[in-house]
């Protein structure tokens, strides 16, 4: 067993606007704290992995082809491996605890 700190917990983000910090990595799955200040904007592209998204504060929307919503804290969401999605509108410092599955960047992208 382990206690993952600081998990899910605002992290000022650097000078991008946006920070991942990944707080455990095994061969199967991966846990880390992804943070956006209000106003920031999310650019991040489609995962080779599945994930599983809980956020803990803030608010904003999440966007995938044909589809928004309004998300705020005890909002659990699944992205499957590939899918396009961001979070938009990001009205209040938004804090993401995320869980990829396989650990996050360990399967090769499709060609």
């Amino acid at each position: 067993m382990e206690i993952i700190k600081g998990a899910g917990v605002w992290v000022h983000p650097g000078e991008a606007g946006n920070d991942w910090f990944e707080q455990l990595r095994t061969a199967d799955m991966s846990v880390g704290t992804y943070c956006i200040p209000a106003g920031g904007h999310d650019a991040q592209s489609p995962h080779t992995e599945d994930e599983i998204y809980v956020v803990t504060a803030g608010h904003a929307k999440i966007t995938s082809p044909g589809r928004a919503d309004e998300v705020g804290p005890g909002t659990v969401i699944f992205v499957p491996a590939g899918e396009e999605h961001r979070f938009t509108e990001v009205t209040e410092d938004l804090v993401v605890l995320v869980v990829f599955g396989p650990a996050f960047g360990s399967r090769a992208p499709k060609s």
